[in-house]
This record gives structure tokens, sequence and C-alpha cells, in this order.
């Protein structure tokens, strides 16, 4: 179920603590194939399904920057703020992709607001750690620290 917070003030005060956890999403191969096309990285470890199958991982992978990429999604489909009119990725402080994903397998996103401090443009910009989890993995498949800004 979607949190809504009614204001950015509202969701400042929950620096330090877990905001949400989104559901479970499954990763395809058509999902690889097409970020594969869209960003030219057709490595066979990701698209070249028999060969992969003999590969390291027994099967394709998601590129890591797939993994990445479904971070917007995870915020998108686990809160909002009622008062806000928009929001954008501001960058990234570290990422660590831990664990292969295989086609095929489950990702999550849990979201723990690390900082939230008032910006020029009656905004907010806070820091984002995301954990991607994978679905039966002892280690996530990413931890990422993750600078968005919310304008009012």
């Amino acid at each position: 179920m979607k949190k809504t917070f009614q204001t950015l003030e509202d969701l400042a005060a929950c620096v330090g603590q877990e905001v949400a956890v989104s559901d479970w999403i499954t990763i395809t191969q058509e999902q690889v194939d097409k970020f594969a096309d869209a960003t030219g990285d057709h490595q066979w470890i990701h698209v070249d399904v028999e060969r992969a199958k003999a590969g390291p991982f027994g099967a394709p992978i998601a590129h890591g920057f797939l993994t990445l990429s479904l971070v917007p999604r995870f915020y998108e489909s686990t809160f909002e703020v009622a008062e806000s009119r928009m929001g954008v990725n501001y960058g990234l402080n570290r990422v660590r992709f831990m664990t292969p994903v295989p086609v095929g397998s489950r990702l999550r996103g849990r979201m723990k607001l690390l900082k939230c401090d008032p910006i020029e443009g009656n905004g907010v910009q806070m820091v984002w750690e995301v954990t991607i989890e994978l679905d039966g993995a002892a280690k996530p498949a990413c931890v990422a620290e993750s600078v968005v800004r919310q304008y009012r």
C-alpha cells in the first residue's frame, strides 16, 4: 500500500528511518533485452540465453544499471508527498552491485531516508539509502545512496 505524506516536512520527520518497502517485481528477459537495446550493452551474459546458461551464473543476468534504474519505480510505487509538485533525481553518492540478478528472479526496494535539507526553490534535498533485495539471496543485489530533490 502506498504511503502518503501531506508535506515535505512530514517526510523530513522520517530521517533515520526506513520509510518504505516496495512490492516484489520479477525481472524478465524482455526487460533485459529492451535495456540492452536502449543502452547498447548487448554483452552475452545478459542477452544470449543459451550461452549464458553455460556461463558463470547458469542463466542470463540483468545489467547492474538496469537494477539501479528501478530505484525511481520503487519510490513511485511506495510513497508520495501530497503537497509536492515534482521530484528530480539529483545524483548518486555511492553504488555497489553486490549480487548478480538472474532473469526470472524477484527484486524489491527498501528506502531509508538518511538526510533531508532545505534547498532554494522551495524544496528539499534528500539522501536515501536504497537497498535492492534479491528474493532468497543472502546479500542485496544493489545498495545505493540516491540523492533526490523534491519541490513544493
